[in-house]
């Protein structure tokens, strides 16, 4: 899919959501190719609550949501926003861009997805009002597995849909995860992969030992 011009409006508002479950260097690099490529005024951060969709627990919100928030600090243009968290019962992307929208009228919202997610996009919960609310930015990198796929079903909407360039990045939160599990102490591996204040989050409250 090539990249399309990008939608005028007073306020640009990125929607950057996920379990975060570590946020690792990927997730950063995501963060900052969309901010530098869709010229965003502020980009959202946002932990998932229940994630309904996934067939493993998530760790517990409280961790996810520290560890995003020790990842961003300091990141110009963001805001980790903890409203899924807060928010009971099933997570719907739908829900948290209409709450935004309600918020900001007027802005621009910008929904980043990774091409493995957008694979599946069609299965979302309200996919159509989706596209109606928000310009959907799909990042390629290297560990997608979903790149290019799906494209041809959305035909005479292309302008709802731009590509972020991303760097060449081989890493997974689902990587990370065993990497902290197989070890007793620290391991050096996590600081390549990870922002160091959450890689020392992990070592010090034991997350992932046990799985």
């Amino acid at each position: 899919m090539s990249q399309v011009a990008l939608a005028q409006a007073s306020t640009r508002i990125g929607v950057f959501g996920g379990s975060f479950d570590p946020p690792h260097n990927a997730h950063l690099a995501i963060a900052e190719a969309a901010i530098g490529g869709l010229e965003l005024d502020e980009l959202r951060i946002i932990p998932t609550g229940h994630a309904w969709h996934k067939a493993r627990a998530l760790s517990p919100a409280q961790d996810r949501l520290a560890m995003t928030r020790l990842a961003f600090e300091g990141m110009p243009h963001v805001l980790v926003d903890d409203r899924e968290i807060k928010r009971p019962g099933p997570t719907f992307t739908i829900d948290t861009l209409s709450g935004l929208h309600a918020e900001n009228p007027g802005a621009q919202l910008y929904l980043i997805v990774g091409a493995d997610q957008f694979a599946a996009f069609q299965h979302w919960h309200r996919w159509q009002a989706i596209i109606d609310l928000a310009i959907i930015c799909i990042a390629n990198r290297a560990i997608s597995t979903g790149e290019n796929a799906g494209f041809d079903a959305y035909k005479n909407i292309e302008s709802r849909f731009v590509t972020l360039s991303m760097p060449l990045m081989s890493v997974s939160a689902t990587q990370i995860r065993q990497l902290a599990a197989s070890v007793s102490s620290q391991n050096p591996e996590l600081d390549r992969l990870l922002p160091l204040p959450v890689a020392r989050y992990i070592a010090l409250n034991q997350l992932y030992r046990h799985r």
